[in-house]
């Protein structure tokens, strides 16, 4: 069973006189609690592909500082202790920058896949979930 962080904007009153539209609210996003393998594996441009500029570049920084820096056995070990560190806190940072955002975490769904943590997150929060127009 996998846990996965809800996060979105609280449900909202709508605003004006009745015949205004409702303002446009995001979907919830759903944040797994794991390792991130491929943030491991690829580091850097994971982080990229995941919008988090100031964490790719501080990994860059950091395995450029141990690669030119330390000795050559000293080297590898400090490169796969920063893999391991970024694949560690790599769902953390993209909860750090969902709140940056101003998406508040909502809740937490256990489910063994995302399907079914959407299926669950549907019947437990359904004024989070809306009928797209």
């Amino acid at each position: 069973m996998r846990l996965y962080t809800v996060h979105g904007e609280p449900p909202r009153e709508p605003a004006g006189p009745e015949g205004w539209p409702e303002p446009k609210s995001r979907p919830p996003i759903l944040v797994p609690e794991r390792f991130a393998l491929w943030a491991f594996v690829f580091g850097f441009f994971w982080y990229l592909a995941h919008r988090l500029w100031w964490e790719a570049l501080a990994l860059f920084v950091l395995t450029a500082a141990a690669v030119l820096l330390l000795p050559d056995p000293a080297s590898g070990i400090a490169l796969v202790a920063l893999h391991l560190l970024a694949g560690m806190e790599a769902r953390n940072r993209q909860r750090a920058r969902l709140a940056r955002q101003g998406l508040a975490e909502l809740g937490v769904v256990a489910a063994p896949d995302l399907d079914l943590a959407w299926f669950r997150l549907m019947q437990q929060r359904p004024d989070l979930v809306k009928a797209a127009p």
